[in-house]
């Protein structure tokens, strides 16, 4: 017994630590364009189409879940950009990975950023009711509101309360997350969606003109 755990530990010495229970994980991968027009930079957003069963009519960046034949995060972003925006690879272009995030869903969502050529798009309308700009330089000048939702954990019926020290007063942690909002004319950015975009205003650090 002694001699097969010395065997396990140095085989494990070889191993590159990932996260628990990773491939549990749902994986999903967006993309947030940038678009140039008229001497500016403008940021592209979808609404969902009305007929989707996920989320019909929000506001959201083009992506979708991993399929087995992508071969990587990129590779979705892009595909999903192509399918939904009716676009050609070709017509993305600077492609550059943000930092990726962990929905307390059990989802990991790899969001990239790229400049998108609109010349020649053709939203598919399956899955996208419209398309809207809106300036870069409004995410610069504007803070996004910021709400927190609570989490509170609800154990099962059947839970072994009497084994934990506390029983049913266990001091169980809640979860917080915080929701931003943006409110561009009669549009209303939030969730994810506006995460990802004052993340990625934070990474570039940019200041107004410098954007052009």
């Amino acid at each position: 017994m002694k001699k097969r755990l010395y065997n396990a530990m140095e085989k494990l010495q070889q191993r590159t630590p990932t996260i628990m229970d990773f491939d549990k994980f749902s994986k999903y991968a967006v993309l947030l364009p940038l678009v140039r027009q008229n001497g500016d930079v403008f940021v592209l957003f979808e609404v969902r189409s009305l007929q989707l069963r996920r989320q019909p009519g929000e506001i959201c960046f083009p992506g979708g879940k991993m399929d087995p034949c992508d071969q990587s995060p990129q590779e979705t972003a892009i595909r999903e950009t192509c399918e939904e925006l009716g676009i050609e690879k070709e017509h993305i272009t600077h492609v550059v990975p943000l930092d990726y995030v962990f929905s307390p869903f059990g989802m990991v969502i790899y969001p990239f950023a790229a400049f998108v050529d609109m010349t020649y798009m053709k939203i598919n309308e399956k899955e996208v009711a419209e398309v809207f700009t809106v300036p870069l330089s409004f995410f610069v000048e504007t803070k996004p509101d910021i709400y927190r939702v609570q989490f509170e954990p609800k154990p099962e019926d059947h839970f072994p309360f009497e084994h934990i020290p506390g029983g049913r007063q266990y001091n169980w942690r809640p979860r917080q997350i915080e929701e931003h909002f943006y409110y561009y004319k009669n549009k209303v950015i939030w969730g994810l969606t506006a995460k990802i975009i004052y993340h990625f205003i934070r990474m570039i650090q940019i200041k107004e003109g410098e954007y052009a």
